[in-house]
């Protein structure tokens, strides 16, 4: 996990290039048109990373965060960009790609599994992450 920043800025506008899929947000499926800084990162992914699988799901309701806020992202990426790469190197890929869309924006928690697609098992998909504690263990 990487830690962008503290809170998340609101990015005014988003990549005309996003797939018109749905995420998972909850236990509820929302289209993706009132998600802009989802809609960013994905764009932004899309293009410069090329990936044959992408799965992004916002995480942030299972935080103390106001409700509709994207601060919290997990994310599985499959591209042939990642061939030869250490995980490390993968990550920074991702990271420096969702920092530079966001313009000065902020994302607090980023989850992040890159695969190539050598890797890839079409079965697999992003498990969902445990439940926040509230912060300090509690």
């Amino acid at each position: 996990m990487h830690v962008f920043g503290a809170w998340l800025g609101i990015w005014r506008g988003f990549s005309s290039r996003i797939p018109s899929t749905f995420i998972r947000c909850g236990s509820s499926m929302s289209p993706q048109g009132d998600r802009p800084v989802e809609n960013t990162i994905r764009g932004a992914l899309v293009s410069n990373l090329e990936p044959v699988h992408l799965e992004i799901v916002n995480e942030s309701y299972m935080h103390n965060v106001p409700p509709s806020s994207e601060t919290h992202f997990k994310i599985l990426i499959v591209s042939p960009k990642f061939e030869g790469l250490t995980p490390i190197k993968r990550h920074r890929m991702v990271n420096d790609v969702v920092k530079a869309s966001l313009n000065g924006g902020f994302v607090h928690a980023l989850s992040l599994e890159t695969k190539t697609p050598s890797q890839w098992d079409p079965k697999c998909k992003v498990e969902p992450s445990p439940k926040c504690l509230g912060g300090f263990g509690r």
